[in-house]
C-alpha cells in the first residue's frame, strides 16, 4: 500500500476528526461509549493541530484528487495542553488511530516512525506515550519499535477508567 505520512490540511481535519473518534467508538476505548466526554475532544483535530502537531497517513490520489487519510497521530514535541505524561526535555504521542481497512498494512507503524523521527529532529531524549491496557496490537507495534514499558508513569486520565499504562523510547 502505497502511504505518505504529513501534516493534516485544514480541509481534511474534520474527516480526522471523525476517523479518531470512530476508532475510539468501535474499538470500545470509550468507557460511556457514545455518551462519553473524551468523544468530543476525539473529534476537534481542529484544536489538535493548533496545539500539536497532527499527522495523517493518506493514499495519495494520482489524479489531483482528495488523499484518502488512512489514520492519524498528534505528536507533541514541546509541551503544551496536550502533553499528558512528557516532561521537559520529551515529546509525545497520542490519538494514534488507524481505519479499520488500513490495518495490517503498516499504516500505524508509519505514523509512530514520523513521531520518532520528529522527536528525533528536536533532539529530545525520550519519547513517551498512553495506551489502554486491551491495545495488545498497540503494544507489540510499539514494543518491536523499542519503546520499553515504565509502569512507574502509569496514571488514570479520570477515575473510574483502568491505568493507561506508559511506554518509552530513549532517543539516540
Amino acid at each position: 500500500m502505497d502511504i505518505t505520512i504529513r501534516a493534516a490540511r485544514p480541509e481534511e481535519l474534520g474527516v480526522v476528526g471523525e476517523l479518531t473518534a470512530e476508532v475510539y467508538l468501535a474499538d470500545g476505548l470509550l468507557t460511556h461509549g457514545e455518551d462519553d466526554p473524551y468523544l468530543a475532544v476525539l473529534r476537534d483535530a481542529r484544536r489538535r493541530a493548533e496545539h500539536a502537531e497532527l499527522l495523517v497517513a493518506v493514499r495519495p490520489d494520482g489524479d489531483g484528487g482528495a488523499d484518502e487519510v488512512l489514520g492519524t497521530v498528534t505528536f507533541v514535541g514541546d509541551g503544551g495542553e496536550y502533553a499528558d505524561i512528557a516532561r521537559p526535555g520529551e515529546g509525545e504521542f497520542r490519538t494514534l488511530a488507524v481505519r479499520p481497512g488500513a490495518r495490517g498494512h503498516g499504516v500505524g507503524e508509519a505514523l509512530v516512525r514520523a513521531c520518532v523521527e520528529r522527536a528525533g529532529a528536536l533532539g529530545l531524549r525520550r519519547l513517551v506515550l498512553s495506551s489502554q491496557e486491551r491495545m495488545h496490537a498497540a503494544h507489540r507495534l510499539y514494543e518491536r519499535l523499542g519503546f520499553v514499558r515504565t509502569p512507574e508513569r502509569d496514571w488514570r486520565p479520570v477515575p473510574e477508567l483502568t491505568p493507561l499504562l506508559t511506554f518509552a523510547l530513549a532517543m539516540g
